[in-house]
């Protein structure tokens, strides 16, 4: 997400988009991180710590996204149809399928997963319908396209959890159609990455989240970590190390933006593949590797955070007035 102008923050005087949602993932997916390094002999507090943010952090968005919608209905809703800005709202979807993965097993949690995986599925359908109609412009493409995907991916993450083997074919559509889907997604927005230089968008490290995002989903419908697992874990790993250098070099210098919050989720989700794989191959690489991935997560998401917070607190934090 590219911003073309920025406003300070004033109180809550400017609209936050949608798109912040995203700082709801990262802190979610990072309590699960510190939950699987829990295992392993972590300290099991830092994960439910991060679990209360994460909710914190989704109430604080979600009354925000209301008093937009009841203040200025068009605006936001014009916000949610445009191509660019669109498959941010998949951000929201993807906060009900993980926010439930930190809560006891019962109804509240079945519930919100079912409604986050009914979100998540239309509306990856209604950007792809959006997206093969054939009116939209080159310069429109952006990493964002991916979310959806990510969310179709999200979906059988809490499989393990829910006990549901009802739901089993739900889940392997959902592996099924992103994977299947994310490959031209993923191809088209590469080659535009590559096809012209991008300006500081930390939305590029989203190119992380099929490969880290489907390790998870794959591993949680197999049950086991083989060898197509491994193949995931470690095109997560090699992307990681290509784009990781590209986005610190584009951002160095910058003010901070909300938008830097699409640097959480990526990260997270690398971080729990990391700890998945070192649960199930316990060497010295794989945690060696486990333990540099969530420290990397942690320190980023700290980060935005502080700054986030010192930001507010200052009026000085910068949101994106638009994004492409």
């Amino acid at each position: 997400m590219q911003a073309k102008d920025a406003t300070p923050v004033r109180g809550l005087a400017v609209p936050w988009p949608v798109s912040l949602f995203a700082s709801v993932m990262g802190l979610a997916g990072l309590s699960l991180a510190w939950r699987l390094a829990a295992r392993s002999g972590a300290p099991e507090w830092i994960g439910g710590v991060l679990a209360v943010l994460a909710w914190v952090a989704f109430l604080i968005v979600l009354g925000v996204q209301i008093r937009r919608a009841w203040s200025d209905r068009a605006a936001w809703l014009a916000e949610l149809r445009q191509p660019a800005s669109a498959p941010f709202l998949g951000t929201f979807w993807i906060s009900l399928l993980l926010l439930p993965m930190l809560l006891p097993v019962g109804l509240p949690a079945r519930v919100m997963w079912l409604a986050g995986a009914a979100g998540m599925v239309v509306c990856a359908w209604r950007n792809f319908l959006q997206w093969t109609a054939g009116a939209l412009e080159e310069g429109q493409v952006s990493a964002a396209w991916l979310i959806p995907v990510v969310g179709l991916l999200d979906i059988p993450l809490a499989f393990p959890m829910l006990g549901w083997p009802a739901l089993r074919e739900l889940m392997l559509f959902a592996v099924a159609a992103g994977f299947v889907l994310g490959t031209p997604v993923f191809a088209l927005v590469f080659g535009r990455l590559v096809s012209r230089s991008p300006a500081a968008q930390p939305t590029l490290l989203i190119l992380l989240a099929p490969f880290a995002v489907g390790f998870s989903a794959y591993v949680a419908m197999a049950g086991e970590v083989d060898a197509i697992a491994r193949a995931l874990f470690y095109l997560d790993l090699f992307l990681l190390a290509v784009l990781l250098p590209r986005v610190y070099a584009m951002l160095r210098g910058q003010p901070f933006r909300l938008n830097w919050w699409a640097l959480g989720f990526p990260l997270s989700a690398s971080a729990v593949a990391a700890q998945r794989y070192a649960l199930a191959m316990p060497t010295m690489f794989s945690r060696a590797i486990a333990l540099a991935l969530l420290v990397l997560a942690t320190g980023v998401i700290g980060m935005l955070a502080w700054r986030s917070l010192h930001g507010l607190a200052r009026g000085e934090v910068m949101v994106p007035v638009a994004a492409r």
